[in-house]
């Protein structure tokens, strides 16, 4: 009997493509696994009206952790367009499932690490080693939204803020509002999260990234938050951004942050700038990590015009692989992926299109497999 049991969820367009490469290097290096194939994707919006069908939560819950691929997804108007003849007005509504899945199984903290490994030509730095943490479970990923407005919300609105006067009265369908829902309970745990990733890893400092000089009180709240547990850390310093001014920084000097956390949106839009200067999506791995459960995945979309021509660079799937050893505690193994990956990369032989090069997804697999086994 295997030592793990992994769900599989490959989903859509390249997702199979980097699954299958990210599975060939977990083999290499003998990774004790069974792994379990679970359904997830468009084909299952359009076909059964659920792109996560509760047969594939089921597996979620029954297994150690979870490798997810690439999923598709496109506006609620666009997504009911393509529902099969028969499930079309029948009250279906698009929700992505990734975000489904870190609601339902309460995977709060979405950890970006954002590191340069010398020898990629689309480095922006080669000293690049930072990592974000970033809450994954409400804000303005709450899902709490209306369009139109109800009359009761407008007219309840209207009565507790009066700076929304200006709003009320106008049509209901001439507005939309979206909650930013955060609380206290949801900001401790990411931050402390946080400190507690850069104490175990000699990181030196947090930023936290929010805007509470506009967004008062739902930024304010994960400012003063951070405040009370830096308290708890005293040999790691705390740092406090704008997430504008972020955004300025990181580029003009990434090299000098460490550990950033934020909620769920600011940290979204600074996880993707951070990939952007270590090479992109295609190296940017992400874990999404609760209590006992986690899912890892790359960042990067479904990219379908490239589905299935083992063309597409593996690198983010197979560091996504890595992060899965390191959260079961296979860290030997997961040591020898990255040192597979930093020589693969180091040696410029076998690089894909974005690169540069001419390599398949497979090649860079066996690649990253061969040094991986010497590692």
């Amino acid at each position: 009997m295997a030592k793990y049991r992994i769900a599989v969820l490959p989903g859509d367009g390249i997702g199979k493509d980097v699954m299958d490469a990210a599975l060939m290097v977990l083999k290499e290096v003998g990774f004790d696994a069974e792994y379990v194939f679970g359904d997830v994707g468009w084909e299952f919006w359009r076909h059964e009206g659920n792109p996560l069908p509760d047969r594939t939560l089921k597996l979620l819950r029954e297994t150690d952790a979870c490798l997810f691929g690439a999923i598709t997804s496109k506006p609620k108007e666009e997504a009911a367009r393509e529902l099969d003849p028969e499930l079309r007005d029948k009250g279906y509504v698009y929700f992505s499932p990734i975000v489904r899945i870190r609601q339902e199984l309460d995977l709060y903290v979405n950890l970006r690490p954002c590191k340069a490994y010398p020898g990629n030509p689309l480095n922006y730095r080669d000293d690049i080693d930072l990592v974000i943490f970033r809450e994954n479970t409400e804000d303005l990923y709450s899902g709490v939204e209306f369009f139109p407005v109800p009359d009761e919300l407008d007219g309840l609105l209207d009565k507790l803020h009066p700076k929304y006067r200006r709003f009320h009265g106008l049509p209901a369908d001439h507005k939309a509002i979206s909650l930013r829902i955060n609380t206290l309970e949801a900001s401790e745990r990411i931050i402390r999260a946080a400190f507690e990733f850069a104490q175990a890893n000699n990181r030196k400092s947090v930023t936290i990234v929010e805007k509470p000089n506009v967004v008062r009180e739902t930024s304010g709240l994960m400012v003063r938050t951070a405040r009370r547990i830096a308290r708890e850390f005293p040999d790691i310093q705390l740092w406090e951004a704008n997430i504008d001014a972020m955004a300025m920084w990181l580029v003009k000097n990434p090299q000098d942050y460490d550990v950033l956390v934020s909620s769920n949106l600011f940290g979204d839009i600074i996880s993707d700038l951070a990939a952007q200067l270590v090479g992109g999506l295609g190296f940017s791995p992400s874990g999404n990590i609760g209590r006992d459960r986690a899912l890892f995945e790359p960042t990067h979309g479904s990219a379908p015009k490239y589905a299935g021509q083992n063309k597409v660079n593996p690198t983010a799937m197979i560091l996504a692989a890595k992060m899965m050893l390191d959260f079961l505690g296979e860290t030997k193994l997961a040591r020898q992926i990255e040192y597979g990956v930093a020589q693969t990369i180091k040696e410029a032989e076998v690089r894909t299109y974005d690169m540069g090069g001419t390599a398949s997804t497979t090649d860079v697999a066996c690649r990253v497999a061969r040094w991986a086994r010497e590692g």
